[in-house]
């Protein structure tokens, strides 16, 4: 199983960035899929999080701002991160069924 990330990059704060996450090698859907983030000196935290039903759940510093999705025809999950702030500067990875995207950054300059 392959997850290959892409997204990401330097913007200033209240702009919009979108990450994208192909699964290769694995049913997708079969299982929930997770967007996480590791902050410099800090431990990585789950971002968000959907289900195999398509439920999704969202920690409450991102509620409103970010949207998590996945198309199934591409197996490819998305995470929509609008109004970003500095706060959000933070290494990105995807998660599906054990296996890890590559981080990617994000910076958000103020």
């Amino acid at each position: 199983v392959q997850l290959q990330a892409s997204g990401g990059g330097l913007v200033q704060a209240g702009e919009s960035l979108r990450f994208s996450c192909a699964v290769s090698g694995s049913i997708f859907g079969a299982y929930s899929m997770g967007w996480y983030r590791q902050a410099p000196g800090k431990s990585r935290e789950l971002v968000a999080t959907i289900s195999n039903d398509g439920t999704t759940n969202y920690v409450d510093a991102v509620k409103g701002r970010f949207t998590f999705s996945r198309d199934t025809v591409k197996k490819t999950m998305y995470l929509q991160m609008n109004s970003l702030k500095p706060e959000d500067t933070a290494v990105y990875y995807c998660y599906y069924w054990g296996y890890w995207g590559q981080g990617t950054l994000v910076t958000v300059s103020s």
